[in-house]
């Protein structure tokens, strides 16, 4: 990997029917029904309208060996009307199904969390060694055989490791940590090479978008020490509907796509599996547009290790920097100043209009040459003017400069005035490789600068508007750096702007701003009407700032996945639902009319509501 300059790395190719994944292969899409996997006909009906949408891959749970053998059924009947499109199965719990399934289908993902190993329980358990490594011999003595039948159908695997789904063993040696995740996929993956098997893609999921980031880069790093290069699956799981379910797939996916890993993507939205798919072929197609960029001349900072990176530290200027949460500036240099007071902006950039004509209770930048002497009000330099900053009394100064303006100059007058903010700002076809440059430039120099991210686009599609900037800002707040957000878009009124830097922060889990909801996409495991549930749960809790509630179709990854969660809402039957506060469940199948009002009724009695 070049962490300044975009390429794709150099994966292997994995054979999934007629549509193979990896080496020079272009980044696959795919998505994965919702209907029960027994239902041959809706279960071909919704392949098909996913097909028709661009999915080169379409998955479906299979529970069971019933279901799985049904796959067949599926597969028949798309073939019958022309689709060949490669069908994949997706098993939790059953090894006994992912063998029947490899009969069946081109490709098997298995969850190394449950494929061998008990049903996680949350206990800590303490394993000697021996006892360690006669569990690994109970994988390998399962999984060979299953992998004897995927040779002999030429069926691909798919290694899914999911933060939700950590065994108890893993857990036992590695605690929920990217290096458990890393080990729990490894573990698999020796025996795959062991036994000569190379059709395998990896994926590692969480619905905490830097776990996400931070494992893959993780275990990219120990494959290549191990001599692998299997291609990689990416995906956000539980990452939600709407505006936060694109903003929070955007962050982690494209973070990964910008260090030119990934393969194939997923994004998993709480919506129709079809609606995934344009989605993320914006994304792709963005990210792809950096290809054949000018080389950009740097190097990382001494150090620096993106896999364990926390935030730069930097000074505090005026409340921003430090350990404060980053700002967020909204640009309004075009009049608009009209505002939703759920996500009022920190500062406003109002370039030559006169700060006299707005009222004390907004902190505005105003174009140097433009400025008064306000308490509220603060100059705003760009790169041409650095020479000015020093006769400039201003208690806290803002300067718009790009990589290419960080001299050795510049950088000395940003070390020497304490009183300025850089606002970083890129031209450059590979905006996130440029303005990483600036970042290691200051790291390098001992800079300690505050430094706000800025990004301007022309977007008048909202979804690409998300998509772009959640990317670009979400690489870069990944990384460890930004002490705030700056976003222009000549497309849109600020409002949407605004909503957008807010949702960025959000997902990056730097600045929490409202109610998150980790909810999963929905899948024939899915025991109730998961879209129409998680509107009327967001119609009773958006207000509750800073709460976390998951909202989970079944039990896989439910527990697991939320468990950062402060409450849960997880199906437990057919019209049942418990519900959890954090990993415990305290109510147990509620009848799924009664379950939102229930969950209001938990978050009161826990003393966590407010109106």
């Amino acid at each position: 990997m070049d962490y300044f300059n975009y390429s794709r790395r150099k994966s292997s190719v994995v054979n999934i029917g007629n549509i193979p994944l990896g080496g020079e292969n272009p980044i696959r899409i795919q998505s994965m029904g919702n209907v029960s996997t027994m239902d041959t006909d809706a279960a071909v009906r919704q392949a098909i309208r996913m097909i028709e949408a661009g999915a080169e891959y379409v998955r479906f749970t299979a529970q069971g060996e019933r279901e799985a053998r049904n796959l067949g059924e599926i597969r028949r009947a798309l073939n019958m009307e022309g689709y060949t499109t490669p069908l994949v199965a997706d098993i939790h719990f059953n090894p006994k199904a992912a063998d029947v399934a490899a009969e069946e289908v081109e490709k098997v993902r298995i969850n190394p969390g449950n494929y061998v190993d008990k049903v996680k329980t949350f206990s800590h358990l303490e394993y000697t060694d021996e006892e360690y490594a006669a569990e690994l011999q109970k994988i390998r003595d399962r999984f060979v055989p299953f992998l004897d039948i995927c040779k002999k159908h030429k069926t691909a695997i798919r290694i899914g490791v999911n933060h939700g789904s950590l065994s108890d063993r893993i857990m036992s040696r590695y605690g929920d940590t990217p290096e458990g995740m890393v080990a729990s996929c490894m573990e698999f993956l020796r025996i795959c090479r062991e036994e000569n098997f190379p059709d395998v893609v990896i994926s590692i999921k969480a619905s905490n978008t830097v776990v996400m980031v931070k494992t893959v880069r993780l275990l990219v790093r120990t494959m290549e020490k191990e001599g692998m290069s299997f291609p990689l699956h990416l995906g956000v799981t539980e990452a939600g509907d709407g505006e936060d379910g694109r903003i929070k797939s955007a962050v982690g996916i494209g973070a990964l796509l910008s260090d030119g890993i990934g393969d194939t993507i997923r994004v998993s939205l709480s919506e129709d599996p079809e609606a995934e798919i344009p989605v993320a072929r914006k994304l792709v197609d963005y990210i792809l547009e950096r290809e054949n960029h000018v080389p950009i001349m740097a190097s990382l900072a001494p150090g620096y290790d993106p896999v364990t990176a926390d935030r730069r530290i930097s000074r505090v200027v005026e409340g921003i920097g430090g350990g404060f949460p980053p700002v967020v500036i909204s640009d309004r240099s075009n009049g608009d100043f009209e505002f939703d007071y759920s996500f009022l902006p920190d500062y406003l950039y109002i370039g030559k209009e006169d700060p006299d004509n707005l009222p004390d209770n907004f902190c505005l930048l105003v174009d140097a040459h433009f400025w008064k002497e306000r308490p509220n009000a603060f100059p705003y330099f760009i790169a041409s003017e650095a020479e000015e900053l020093e006769s400039c009394q201003a208690p806290l100064k803002f300067i718009r400069i790009t990589n290419n303006d960080l001299n050795d100059r510049l950088l000395e007058i940003l070390k020497k005035d304490k009183t300025v903010v850089v606002v970083l700002s890129t031209h450059n076809q590979n905006g996130v490789g440029s303005e990483r440059a600036a970042m290691h430039k200051l790291l390098s120099a001992g800079c300690d600068v505050p430094v706000i991210l800025h990004r301007d686009y022309q977007e008048t599609d909202v979804e690409a508007l998300q998509l772009k900037s959640a990317a670009d800002f979400g690489t870069l707040l990944l990384d460890g750096f930004g002490d705030g957000v700056m976003l222009h878009n000549e497309g849109t009124v600020a409002l949407v702007t605004d909503r957008c830097m807010f949702g960025i922060l959000q997902a990056a889990r730097v600045r929490i701003s409202k109610t998150e909801y980790i909810s999963c996409p929905s899948c024939g495991r899915t025991l109730y009407d998961l879209q129409t549930t998680i509107a009327r749960i967001k119609e009773a809790t958006f207000h509750l700032k800073g709460l976390k509630i998951g909202i989970m179709g079944c039990i896989v990854n439910g527990p697991g996945e939320m468990a950062d969660a402060d409450y849960g809402y997880v199906g437990a039957g057919r019209g049942q639902i418990n519900l959890y506060k954090g990993k415990k469940c305290v109510l147990k199948n509620i009848p799924e009319e009664d379950a939102v009002e229930r969950l209001v009724q938990l978050i009161k009695e826990n003393g966590d509501w407010s109106n």
